[in-house]
């Protein structure tokens, strides 16, 4: 792990949320690719509108952390190793796909909450907001990823 200045526990929080938002999107990604069966559009949309956002959502946290001085995280096996996302099968059921993504979410909540708190300890306000629009956009596509598998 590298930073330009004095690493923080702010920081150290963001880089996390990098590399889980990372390894969601990659999952997301192979939801969207491999999704089959009768939800096939209907999840293959949706996959792919969540993908998206998370990737313009990981570029802003990526800057804040630059804005605070340090190196934001990267390469794939650095991110794998920082990420604490399990992958899913490539063949996996649509079904299989929502809930994991359902699971992978809640995870990344987790992580986000704690880079709030963090952010709101150190007076970072800036931070703390960022943090909880992200909590918003991954509880949003939870409920919506719930409903499917109601």
């Amino acid at each position: 792990m590298s930073t330009e200045s004095t690493s923080t526990p702010v920081v150290e929080a963001l880089r996390k949320v990098v590399a889980d938002s990372y390894a969601l999107l990659g999952q997301t990604h192979i939801c969207h690719w491999n999704v089959r069966g009768p939800a096939f559009f209907s999840l293959h949309t949706a996959f792919e509108e969540q993908y998206t956002e998370l990737f313009g959502a990981i570029d802003q946290i990526a800057e804040r952390i630059r804005a605070l001085g340090a190196f934001a995280p990267g390469g794939l096996g650095n991110l794998s190793r920082m990420a604490g996302i399990e992958e899913i099968a490539e063949d996996a059921d649509a079904k299989q796909m929502v809930s994991h993504l359902v699971a992978a979410n809640q995870h990344l909540v987790r992580d986000l909450e704690k880079a709030r708190d963090l952010a709101a300890e150190h007076k970072d306000a800036e931070t703390e907001d960022m943090m909880i629009g992200r909590i918003q956009v991954h509880e949003k596509t939870n409920w919506m990823l719930r409903s499917f598998l109601a």
